[in-house]
């Protein structure tokens, strides 16, 4: 039976209507008004008075110009990782054709998205490597033509590194533009934009709501929350290295859950002593401490298998596994965006470049799906081919069922080719 030497407060239901309705009301005056409610928003929320918005080619040059050169190798370096990455993901995925029966030809095809529109938050952090896990892997996988918007900070527009790696990563347009309006601008085609078929980004509560709303009108990536840590650790690991991981994704925001799952009810003590030894020091200890205060929690399960059980049923945005036996773990764990195996591996290094994508489930959602990947981009579409005489042969079996579901026309489809290839 697993022992909480911690748990988190209890949730408490959150009335939604208001931000809703919000979000509802800036959508649709946006696709009404379209520019000049865009204009008007970017003034009231971004503080933008400038009269263009999309970034121009000299402001690219003169921010690669200032920017340091170590900035710039660590990002190609980072640029490469996840690049190559998502080409071996490509590879994975194959079109095929086959004959299922005589003269019937079924196939499977891989087609880009055509437009994408991306979006790099710039709140607390400006999370330049989201410009490389959307843009770049879009790029992989051969869509056409990339938006990017990123919010600004100022009159002279997005943080700097953000618009170099917007650049770099493959964007063909750029907007210094935020929040609700940037995902309503690409999703309506606003501001010279051509309107995307599919949107990107993570944000605050009101950009997650847009992305809500306007899925059906365009495809998205993911519906995110707020990020998340679960450790699975037994008493081999170092309580210290594991603290510093949980602390490290805490800094997130005071709503970042932090989980510790270990079978040594010794090492969860320690793990919650060294936490809080080292949270006096942390640059970020404002929001660590209160996500950890609030969400954080540590639970001791009996054995491996228990703690396989409970981790799956947090399906956790980030898992990181330090224990004797992980390999055991990778092959039996089911609930999760992404794993990180070994002591040698962190949840930093996943978000900002060593090759898997960052955008991955949250509040659960791990239990059924995965985070964004080259594929997300492709539609897989199928087509058959039949030869006249596995028509007729068909015909009668297809119009049968029809007739069984009371779909006279669709039977008819069916008969008419009995009668012509007899």
């Amino acid at each position: 039976m697993a022992e909480y030497l911690k748990r988190a407060q209890p949730k408490t239901p959150q009335d939604r209507s208001r931000l809703e309705e919000t979000v509802r009301r800036m959508l649709a005056n946006i696709e009404k008004d379209r520019d000049q409610a865009v204009r008007k928003y970017a003034r009231d929320l971004d503080k933008w008075e400038r009269e263009e918005f999309r970034v121009t080619p000299d402001e690219i040059k003169t921010v690669s110009r200032r920017l340091p050169e170590t900035f710039k190798q660590d990002f190609e370096f980072c640029r490469h990782q996840v690049t190559e990455f998502a080409k071996r993901q490509l590879e994975s995925m194959h079109e095929f054709e086959f004959e299922n029966g005589k003269g019937i030809v079924l196939g499977q095809k891989h087609i880009p998205v055509s437009a994408v529109g991306c979006y790099v938050p710039g709140g607390k952090y400006p999370l330049i490597s989201s410009a490389i896990m959307s843009v770049g892997t879009a790029r992989v996988a051969g869509v056409e033509r990339v938006i990017a918007c990123a919010p600004p900070r100022d009159s002279s527009g997005m943080y700097p590194h953000t618009l170099y790696a917007l650049h770099t990563a493959g964007a063909d347009e750029i907007y210094h533009l935020g929040g609700v309006q940037a995902f309503a601008s690409m999703a309506y085609g606003c501001l010279g934009m051509i309107g995307v078929d599919m949107i990107t980004g993570a944000g605050n509560a009101f950009v997650a709501e847009a992305k809500r709303q306007l899925f059906g009108q365009v495809g998205i990536d993911l519906l995110a929350g707020p990020t998340e840590i679960l450790v699975i650790a037994d008493d081999s690991a170092d309580p210290s290295l594991v603290a510093t991981d949980l602390l490290g994704q805490a800094e997130h925001g005071p709503d970042s859950p932090a989980w510790l799952v270990t079978t040594s009810r010794a090492f969860g003590k320690a793990a919650m002593a060294e936490i809080e030894r080292q949270l006096p020091t942390l640059p970020t200890r404002s929001l660590a401490e209160a996500a950890w205060r609030v969400h954080g929690e540590v639970v001791v399960a009996s054995d491996d298998d228990e703690a396989i059980l409970i981790s799956d049923r947090y399906a956790p945005e980030h898992l990181e596994v330090q224990t004797r036996r992980d390999d055991y773990y990778l092959a039996r764990l089911r609930n999760y965006g992404s794993l990180f195996l070994g002591e040698e591996s962190t949840v930093a290094y996943g978000d900002k470049g060593v090759g898997t994508n960052h955008t991955l489930p949250t509040g659960g959602a791990g239990r059924y799906t995965g985070g964004l990947w080259v594929g997300k981009f492709i539609k897989t579409v199928t087509y058959q081919r039949l030869s006249r005489e596995a028509s007729r042969d068909i015909a009668p079996v297809v119009a049968r069922i029809c007739e069984a579901e009371g779909m006279s026309a669709h039977k008819v489809t069916a008969d008419v080719r009995k009668s012509r290839y007899a």
